[in-house]
This record gives C-alpha cells, sequence and structure tokens, in this order.
C-alpha cells in the first residue's frame, strides 16, 4: 500500500501525524517557527543543534533558554557531540525536559564543528558513531534518530555503510541529506542514496535535501522514504507546508502573509527577547515578504526599523486589512502547558 503523505506514522511509540517533517535549522527553528510549522501540517518539529558539552556546562554566553509548549508535540531536540559519554547526559537532559525524541546530529558540514570530531566528522568515525548512538540510546527511554549527510566527500556512500551500523546500536530511525559534507548546499542531493539506504537500514529513513513540492515528496516516499523533512522551502513560506501536503498550490494575500509574520515576530519577540528577536527577524522578513509578494524597496524599509515594534507598526499600517486575521492567530489556543528547556541555542551552522 502505498504511503499517504497526510497519514499517520510512528518512529518506535512515538506517533506522528503527518509524514511532512521540519527540520533542524540554525539560527531558524525557534519555537515560533515550530509551532508555526505544526499549524501548517508539519507532523514532526526539530529544534535546532545543541551542543552537549555546552548543556553540561550552562555557559552563560552561550546559553539560552528554549521552551517545550504542548502544541510543537511531537518534538525532537537535536544534539551534538562526539564523547559518548557527555551525548548520553545530553539526551538525558532533553529526555527530562520533555522532548519526544532525541536526534543526533552526525551530518553538520560546518568546521567549527567537524574540527573537535562532532557533524560530518562522525560519518567515517564508525566505531565511535555506533558508541555514541549506543551509548545514548542506553541513558535515555525515548526513541533515539540520526539525521546525516552521505559522506564528507563528494561521491562518497559512507551513509550505506554507517546507516545499518547505527540502527543495529539503537538507532529507531535515520534521516538522510544526501549531499557530501564538502558540498554544502551546492549540486543536487542524490536521493538514489536514500532508496538505498531505506532498503538496508532496517529503521524508518526520512529524506532531507531539495524537496520544495508535492511531487518531490510523493516521489521519495514511493523510493521507500517513510517521511520528508522540509527545511529551506519553509522559510518565510509556511504556506509551503499545506501545498506539499495536498499537491494544491496555493498563494497568501498580503493580509496573509503581514498575520502570520507580525504573529511569528510577536512569539520570537516572546521567546528571545528584543534585541534578539530583531536580530533573528531581519533575515525573516526578506523571506516573507519575498516570493514577488512586496516590492524590494519596502522589504529594505522594515528591515531598517530599530526596533522589532516599529516594524510591527509598518508592516499593519501598510497592510491594515491584515489585523483582522491577527486577531484570530492571537486568539488560538496555544499548548497550556509549556517546560522551560535549559539548552544552549547552538552557535554553529546546520547539518
Amino acid at each position: 500500500m502505498a504511503k499517504l503523505l497526510d497519514e499517520y506514522w510512528s518512529i518506535g511509540p512515538v506517533g506522528i501525524p503527518s509524514r511532512l517533517v521540519l527540520a533542524p535549522m540554525a539560527g531558524v527553528s525557534v519555537q515560533a517557527f515550530r509551532r508555526q510549522g505544526r499549524r501548517f501540517g508539519a507532523g514532526l518539529v526539530c529544534t535546532e543543534m545543541v551542543s552537549s558539552a555546552g548543556l553540561r556546562h550552562r555557559n552563560k554566553r552561550s546559553s539560552e533558554y528554549l521552551r517545550i509548549a504542548s502544541d510543537e508535540h511531537p518534538l525532537a531536540v537535536q544534539i551534538f557531540g562526539s564523547d559518548p559519554a557527555l551525548m548520553a547526559e545530553a539526551g538525558r537532559m532533553v529526555e527530562s525536559a520533555g522532548a519526544d525524541l532525541v536526534d543526533l546530529n552526525f551530518g553538520c558540514p560546518v568546521k567549527k564543528v567537524t574540527r573537535s570530531g562532532s557533524g560530518a566528522a562522525l560519518l567515517e568515525q564508525l566505531e565511535l558513531a555506533t558508541r555514541i548512538v549506543a551509548s545514548v540510546t542506553e541513558a535515555v527511554s525515548i526513541p533515539v534518530t540520526v539525521k546525516m549527510r552521505s559522506g564528507i566527500e563528494p561521491g562518497s556512500r559512507a551513509c550505506l555503510e554507517l546507516g545499518p551500523l547505527l540502527a543495529e546500536a539503537g538507532a529507531s530511525a535515520l534521516t538522510l541529506h544526501p549531499r557530501s559534507a564538502r558540498q554544502m548546499y551546492g549540486g543536487r542531493a542524490d536521493h538514489s542514496l536514500t532508496a538505498e539506504l531505506a532498503a538496508r537500514a532496517g529503521v524508518p529513513v526520512l529524506a532531507s535535501g531539495d524537496v520544495t513540492n508535492h511531487a518531490d515528496a510523493v516521489g521519495l516516499l514511493e523510493l521507500g522514504a517513510a517521511a520528508v523533512m522540509i527545511g529551506r522551502a519553509a522559510q518565510g513560506n509556511p504556506w509551503r507546508l499545506r501545498e506539499i501536503l495536498s499537491g494544491s498550490s496555493y498563494e497568501p494575500s498580503h493580509a496573509e502573509v503581514v498575520a502570520e509574520l507580525v504573529h511569528f515576530m510577536r512569539g520570537a519577540t516572546r521567546e528571545l527577547g528584543e534585541r534578539r528577536a530583531g536580530g533573528l527577524l531581519k533575515k525573516f522578513y526578506g523571506w516573507y515578504l519575498g516570493h514577488g509578494r512586496f516590492p524590494k524597496p519596502f522589504k529594505q524599509q522594515l528591515i531598517g526599523c530599530a526596533t522589532v515594534a516599529g516594524a510591527e507598526r509598518l508592516l499593519l499600517e501598510t497592510v491594515p486589512g491584515a489585523r483582522e486575521r491577527l486577531e484570530q492567530l492571537e486568539n488560538e489556543p496555544i499548548g497550556a502547558s509549556e517546560t522551560a528547556l535549559e539548552l544552549p541555542i547552538s552557535l554553529y551552522g546546520g547539518g
């Protein structure tokens, strides 16, 4: 029986209401982004990667707090590191904070991460990589998953050897972004590797990379993927998630775009504070207002606003029709319970 994008599936005991997963992205996957993704159809959402060493040391410079709200579940918290004991300790902290899954980053290509032996550096360290998975799996009762790339060098097929070993070590699911670490985000993702891994791994394999439409997603399910992970396509464009799920194109009105953006701005500001949110939101302004929706000078005017409140004022003055939709969004019930996660936000790039 063919898999459907909008059908229920599971990773271990964790039920997931659709086969669309919102990717962990550094500097993007804040709580406001994750909550929005769930509203628009993502069955599973993920935090950006968090340092296992940072979790232990609680360094004030690198530590900020993420929160889990009940409307985010199911949620995966992604951690990175190269010390099995530290990763196990971090996994226990993630579980105690209320996450549904602990995801291990074996794919980040950024030098700050790989030079410490973490991220994509583990793709060719089979013994260490399997020890990390075994250590975390033994330390927690929630499922452990791993996100990885195809290998370090272009043309590498390291994932096909490593993936089954990680499943044997206890990983409940694997996500493959089939680009090499050296490729970063260049070229095309080679999803023939995804199909091979799905046939070999013995656990669900999630497909990540270059999924931008319904046909892409359905094609990956037909290749054997259990689910598809959406990353850059959803940045400032949550409507894309619904398009991918339904196969029907949809162009939001200016009022809808502004209402969603302002709602996101308010959520990010509550979460991060005015100063941090102001820095984060500048890239989101371009993402939301792009796609030919608003003229470039208006985007630049918005980016030039000194405060988040000033940017909100400009948006609502320009598109006053957004106020009604915004009021609806603000009055929608959210999760009744929130759990503080004392997790340092990653300073590094995503995998």
